[in-house]
């Protein structure tokens, strides 16, 4: 079986003009993550072919049109809105960002492995929230006026690498990796009549839960995901029970078809739009006219089930983090 934890993206390849070897390694990974039944049906390469490279040109322009890095140190907060508006303070910044278990298995590692920089894709909620505040209307401070603040939630990092070439190199498999969970979800929703296939769609949505712990998504990993050798057995497993299942070759041409929808038609499935923002230091919305309006473009990503995600390619000093306190230290320290 592919090692579906293992990337398919190289160093080598340039969007539009990618070696063979991607190309069958992104198809056979696309049966892989889906339905490896799908093998027994002829010329199912030739059919993904295709859809696999439309799919992987949506994904490289996706990730290559992100802006660089920005630096996330002291010195640059408090000229960056971008920063500023997201985090209350230099210190919630580095809370957050001492908090992300991949970025310190990085700093645990070997010295020769990174420099003083990690680059790291910051993803957040962004939310509207109607409130009555305050303002002045003319001279006058008046209270109760209608207002709409900008929440940013949940922040967390994902894919942190020494080098932003990396980090855009492990960005680009993981948005080719997620259109595949949502490919496989549409294989897992699809109703059919024979009742017989209740225990296949069972397995088929294990399956999709297992990659998901794997982080084939853009929601970050957290101290409680299994380690990739765990996840790969329960693939291995779960692949396994569906070849003794069996399949005939409608159902099997559903599931290649349901894929090959979802990679043709990539950016419906999921995109980025840029979002314009007029904001106060409040976080409050603004006229563009308002003095007190700052000007805020941003990345945003969606998908077709309506999920939004803001993103932001930042630039982490090492050396200005501190060390995230264990909770056998912490206790210490409380109790004295």
């Amino acid at each position: 079986m592919f090692q579906l934890f293992h990337s398919i993206f190289g160093r080598e390849e340039k969007h539009g003009r990618y070696p063979e070897s991607l190309i069958e390694a992104a198809i056979e990974r696309t049966v892989d993550s889906t339905d490896p039944r799908i093998r027994v049906l002829p010329g199912y390469r030739k059919l993904l072919r295709a859809p696999v490279l439309h799919a992987i040109d949506h994904v490289s322009s996706l990730i290559d049109n992100i802006p660089p890095a920005l630096p996330a140190d002291r010195n640059h907060y408090n000229d960056s809105t971008h920063l500023s508006m997201m985090f209350a303070s230099v210190r919630h910044m580095q809370e957050v960002f001492i908090q992300d278990d991949a970025l310190n298995q990085l700093r645990d590692s070997p010295p020769e492995n990174f420099g003083q920089q990690v680059v790291a894709l910051l993803l957040v909620k962004l939310d509207e929230k109607k409130i009555m505040g305050m303002d002045i209307v003319g001279d006058m401070l008046r209270r109760d006026i209608a207002q709409v603040a900008v929440n940013f939630s949940i922040p967390r990092l994902v894919d942190p690498a020494a080098l932003e070439e990396e980090t855009r190199r492990q960005l680009k498999r993981r948005a080719f990796d997620y259109l595949l969970s949502l490919a496989l979800s549409r294989i897992s929703e699809v109703q059919h009549e024979r009742t017989h296939l209740d225990h296949q769609r069972d397995l088929l949505r294990r399956k999709l839960r297992t990659l998901k712990y794997g982080g084939w998504d853009f929601e970050g990993l957290n101290q409680n995901n299994p380690a990739p050798a765990e996840l790969q057995a329960e693939l291995d497993r779960i692949e396994k029970e569906l070849a003794a299942i069996g399949a005939n070759d409608n159902l099997l041409r559903t599931h290649l078809d349901l894929t090959s929808e979802v990679l043709a038609n990539a950016e419906q499935h999921f995109w980025a739009e840029d979002v314009l923002l007029h904001l106060d230091r409040m976080n409050i919305q603004r006229d563009p006219s308002d003095k007190s309006a700052r000007e805020i473009k941003l990345q945003e990503l969606h998908d077709a089930r309506g999920r939004r995600l803001v993103m932001l390619l930042v630039s982490i000093p090492l050396d200005e983090l501190p060390r995230r306190e264990d909770f056998v230290t912490a206790a210490k320290r409380y109790l004295g």
